[in-house]
C-alpha cells in the first residue's frame, strides 16, 4: 500500500463557489467526473500521445442531447472503448466494431 503520492491528495471541486461534495446533484457530480476524464484524455493528447479512451457505461446517465455531444467530442480519438448495458444508449455516431457479451460468449454485432 502506498501512503504518499498524487492519488492520495484531496481535490476540491466546486460549483458556483460551493464544494461539489455535499452540494452537487447526482447529475452535476457525474458531469464533473466526466469532465475530469475528458480533460486528462486531452492532456495526454497534447503530450503527443494517442491514449485509449475508456468510457464504461457513461451514456446511460446522459440524456440524448448530451450523448450526442459526448459522441462528437470523442469521435476524433484514435481509440475509444465503450461499454453499455443497453445497446441503444450508445449513439450511432460512434462508428466502429461492436461486440455483444452474453452468457460468457462474445459475438460481433453488425
Amino acid at each position: 500500500m502506498t501512503l504518499v503520492g498524487p492519488h492520495r491528495d484531496e481535490l476540491l471541486l466546486s460549483i458556483n463557489g460551493r464544494p461539489a461534495r455535499g452540494y452537487a446533484s447526482h447529475g452535476e457530480s457525474w458531469s464533473l467526473a466526466l469532465a475530469l476524464k475528458l480533460a486528462s484524455f486531452e492532456l495526454l493528447q497534447d503530450d503527443q500521445r494517442e491514449p485509449v479512451l475508456l468510457l464504461d457505461d457513461v451514456f446511460a446517465e446522459l440524456d440524448a442531447n448530451r450523448r450526442a455531444r459526448l459522441a462528437e467530442l470523442v469521435s476524433s480519438a484514435e481509440q475509444v472503448l465503450v461499454t453499455a448495458a443497453v445497446e441503444a444508449d450508445v449513439p450511432a455516431a460512434l462508428a466502429g466494431a461492436r461486440f455483444k457479451v452474453a452468457d460468457g460468449q462474445v459475438s460481433r454485432v453488425g
